[in-house]
């Protein structure tokens, strides 16, 4: 039998509740932006609600903090030849988004993915500095709870950054907190007080039983970006709990086949 830390259980009852079908949950990258319906930018509020509208288990999105303290979501680290971490979110904004969508604070995205029940996938994207990657992690929490999404149930984290992890692990231990990088064995990560790993698939090619002995142990175990079927076919058979994908009706099909 399992036995899972409370962060964990919390997820794996909101795996259930949400996904209609068996196997893996469903969390679309970025939102769902690859669809034919109306194509949308990655990171955006549309793409947002498009995850929402097709019932996905939830949707993952990136975080930075701009020069000034604004936290923005979006992807890379440049946009539009500006470094965010050194420009204010007043240039930032001059430069719409390819669907004409204002670059989107932090609590405007919160505020659209507090209109459904859909988890929030956050991830917290590296800093400049360890001062300015402490404010990141301040300012979500502080978003978090001013909307009432400081819930396990609502949101999870996630992040390249091993030391915001640790962090976390200590602040917000009752939160699935899963670290992102591939390179540490579950057990490791586990001694850290970090209960679950987010690993791109290759990484699960090189250690499959990694599932296994993250399971032992109560962590969460999701994957990224698994966009072919032979791949998520591969994750679906090893066990792991979600998939983050860029073709989440693909994933959706083949887990109601």
């Amino acid at each position: 039998m399992k036995i899972f830390v409370p962060a964990v259980a919390a997820l794996l009852l909101t795996l259930a509740s949400c996904s209609a079908q068996n196997g893996p949950a469903i969390c679309a990258h970025r939102g769902f932006w690859k669809c034919q319906d109306v194509p949308n930018e990655q990171n955006s509020l549309a793409s947002l609600k498009m995850s929402q509208d097709y019932g996905f288990w939830g949707s993952e999105f990136d975080v930075h903090l701009t020069v000034d303290g604004v936290a923005v979501v979006y992807h890379d680290d440049i946009k539009d030849g500006m470094l965010i971490h050194t420009t204010t979110y007043e240039e930032l904004a001059q430069k719409p988004l390819s669907n004409g969508e204002v670059l989107p604070t932090l609590e405007a995205y919160l505020d659209q993915g507090k209109l459904s029940k859909r988890m929030l996938v956050l991830e917290l994207k590296p800093e400049s500095s360890r001062e300015q990657a402490d404010a990141l992690i301040d300012h979500c929490i502080r978003a978090l709870k001013e909307r009432d999404l400081y819930r396990p149930d609502r949101v999870m984290f996630i992040s390249f950054d091993l030391e915001m992890c640790k962090r976390l692990a200590v602040e917000a231990p009752e939160f699935t907190n899963q670290y992102l990088e591939g390179n540490i064995a579950p057990e490791e990560l586990h001694a850290m007080g970090i209960n679950g790993i987010d690993y791109h698939y290759i990484a699960f090619h090189k250690h499959p039983d990694w599932v296994e002995r993250a399971h032992k142990l109560g962590m969460s175990v999701n994957v990224w970006t698994v966009d072919t079927v032979e791949e998520m076919q591969y994750l679906i058979d090893l066990g792991v709990d979600c998939i983050t994908t860029n073709e989440p009706l693909k994933l959706r099909d083949l887990l109601n086949r």
